[in-house]
């Protein structure tokens, strides 16, 4: 990412929500490094921190419905979370969850573009989101894999104005020009096995290493380690509660 840290139509967050909130923190400190904490507030659900050093990093809780999946979900900022809401339903896109207070830290909602792919609205208020972008162990790319890419860039620049860098290969997602991630079309095999969603990258210093660690602890390979011309040695995994993610060495 050209982004540096969390600004107003960018992503801010990640988190995810798991079926088994302390294999999930082993899992990922075995990988990332994260130290954990969890807020011993009753309100707040179990809502746990990973940080590196002092730097909040990511997100875990517990699952809140019975028929929800382990998955990952981004946040991206925004100035006003009622009025992005407004305009995820005026591009076609719906709302999950209204805007909401949470606690002192921000005000929140969930949504989801016409695709279905779900990602979450952030109004920060003491919480700006991650401290920390594209060190090893943090956020580092995003990236939408939907069925309607020509549909998401219709409705991602009509909610948050973003940037567009289109070439034949990829496309690309900026504030004002500072790419943070991407959208790439789920084929058939892949539009079967999974819905249009939002997946984190990680960064990390080896993306084979990690990727070796991952499946000793317990992960799923989805994709192996591949070189992009140019750029980064990516791979995607499923984590063992089957959230899927990617990880990246730039």
């Amino acid at each position: 990412m050209k982004l540096t840290g969390p600004v107003p139509g960018g992503p801010c967050w990640a988190g995810l929500a798991t079926s088994d909130v302390p294999a999930a923190r082993a899992f990922y400190a075995g990988l990332f490094g994260w130290r954990s904490e969890t807020d011993p507030r009753p309100e707040a659900g179990g809502y746990t921190t990973a940080r590196l050093g002092e730097d909040a990093v990511a997100a875990l809780s517990p699952l809140r419905d019975p028929g929800q999946l382990p998955a990952w979900t981004l946040s991206f900022a925004t100035e006003d979370a009622d009025a992005s809401a407004g305009a995820v339903r005026s591009a076609g896109g719906t709302v999950l969850v209204d805007p909401l207070d949470v606690l002192d830290r921000g005000r929140f909602a969930v949504a989801a573009d016409p695709a279905g792919a779900v990602f979450a609205l952030w109004q920060a208020r003491g919480f700006p989101g991650a401290g920390r972008f594209n060190a090893p162990g943090t956020l580092g790319w995003t990236e939408l894999r939907t069925s309607d890419p020509r549909g998401a860039l219709t409705f991602y620049r009509a909610v948050f104005g973003w940037s567009v860098d289109a070439s034949e290969r990829f496309t690309h997602w900026g504030v004002a020009g500072a790419d943070f991630g991407g959208v790439k079309e789920q084929d058939d095999d892949e539009q079967a096995e999974t819905p249009p969603h939002w997946l984190p990258y990680f960064t990390v210093s080896d993306t084979e290493y990690t990727v070796a660690r991952a499946l000793t602890a317990g992960g799923e390979p989805l994709a192996p380690p591949v070189r992009v011309p140019g750029g980064p040695c990516v791979a995607t995994l499923h984590d063992p509660q089957g959230a899927g993610f990617g990880v990246l060495a730039p």
